[in-house]
């Protein structure tokens, strides 16, 4: 699959697609990442890619003409995949939209910057608006690496075990379960014997049970779209006839150990 990033600042990729997961991935030719300068297609001597806004106001506005002269050299067609522009007035990233995206042959993901970009871009140019939260970065570059990652894990090959993006939180509509490694007993802090009993139907459901109370707690509203068995519906009946409601974001147990993270190191 292959990625075209159109940006004004493209020294911002190196690093982040050059090590671990996706570094791999590149090397193994599972994955395509081209990273555009805009300034490279601004006509004039200058290389002027922004400019003031029409009507007034604060801040300087991309302009059109460097965009559009950049995705006509890419020269993708349109079967091929979407534009998409980076921006806070997008439709939320979600995990249905990353795998909505990575059975795309090419995406182009457009880079904001400044104050924004000039509306024909919208209009015009992409065939799509992303945002990765309700709050504002100062450009688009971050957004189009959470993008690139997201959608990338799920390209099969990328992974080392196609079990892990199939469990991932979100994969099922549902928060992922807690998960434990060695040592079994840290601290008195022990990992649930059920994990280490050995049977694997009872740790399945515990894991279900407990991906479900976790999603209850945080992301009640998750609940509404997951697809959920009869005796999931049962499970969270009887944890809205049990419990209170749902909890803050940090565990009991996390409260109430926080004051002993600095105590004499040791494992057993």
């Amino acid at each position: 699959m292959r990625f075209d990033i159109l940006t004004l600042f493209p020294e911002m990729f190196v690093s982040p697609f050059a090590g671990s997961i996706l570094g791999k991935a590149r090397d193994r030719g599972l994955i395509d990442i081209r990273i555009h300068d805009i300034r490279g297609y601004a006509p004039g001597r200058h290389r002027v890619t922004d400019d003031a806004p029409y009507g007034g106001g604060g801040g300087m506005v991309m302009k059109v003409e460097p965009l559009a002269l950049a995705l006509e050299a890419l020269a993708m067609p349109p079967e091929a995949g979407p534009v998409i522009l980076l921006s806070p007035q997008g439709a939320p990233f979600c995990q249905e939209i990353a795998a909505e995206l990575a059975v795309c042959e090419r995406i182009s993901l457009i880079c904001g910057h400044y104050e924004g970009v000039d509306e024909r871009v919208r209009e015009h140019l992409a065939d799509r608006e992303l945002s990765i939260g309700d709050y504002i970065l100062t450009g688009g570059e971050l957004a189009a690496m959470v993008v690139v990652d997201a959608v990338a894990r799920l390209i099969p090959g990328v992974l080392g075990n196609s079990e892990s993006a199939r469990k991932d939180s979100f994969a099922a509509g549902l928060l992922e379960y807690p998960q434990y490694t060695r040592p079994q007993r840290y601290r008195g802090w022990a990992v649930p014997e059920v994990l280490v009993n050995g049977n694997h139907r009872e740790i399945e459901t515990w894991r279900r049970r407990q991906s479900l109370l976790r999603t209850w707690r945080r992301r009640p509203d998750l609940l509404d779209r997951a697809d959920l068995s009869e005796d999931d519906r049962s499970f969270l009946g009887e944890l809205e006839t049990t419990e209170e409601g749902p909890r803050e974001d940090l565990p009991e147990g996390r409260r109430r150990d926080r004051g002993r993270r600095n105590g004499p190191a040791g494992a057993a």
